[in-house]
Order: structure tokens, then sequence, then C-alpha cells
């Protein structure tokens, strides 16, 4: 039912025939990761710009594997 450069509806369902599609999704994916690291950042730093690991945060202690010489992450603990 994709018929290029039209939107066709069809048995209730929205069909898009985007063919330039792909040229459209490296702009999306480069603003959703640079919203991710943003939020990221605003965990780990606080206002006045100093480093704040709060490894009561899971996403902190899942992205940290060592810290002032201790592995924090376990899943990377040698076995």
């Amino acid at each position: 039912m994709t018929k290029n450069d039209e939107t066709v509806y069809y048995n209730g369902v929205t069909v898009i025939g985007n063919s330039a599609l792909p040229s459209q999704m490296p702009a999306d994916a480069s603003k959703l990761y640079a919203k991710n690291v943003f939020n990221f950042l605003k965990l780990i730093i606080d206002k006045e710009g100093n480093l704040h690991l709060n490894f009561e945060d899971d996403i902190v202690k899942g992205a940290c594997i060592t810290h002032g010489g201790v592995i924090v992450n376990e899943r990377v603990k040698p076995q």
C-alpha cells in the first residue's frame, strides 16, 4: 500500500511513503544523542559546575566503572 511521497490511509492505518526518510534520520538521531548527553551531565555536575557523583543514582552508578581506586560497577568486576 506504500506509494512514494504520499500518505495513504488503508483500513484505519496511515502509511507514510516518505522516500527521503533515511536522509532525515541523522538529524533526529543527533538531537536525541545530544539531549541524552545533556541530561546525563545534569546528573553529574552541580549548579556551580563541580563534579558530583551520586552513586545512589542507578544511571550514574551504571555509567561509572571505577572511583577512587574501587570498582563501583558490579557488572564489570573481575571474577
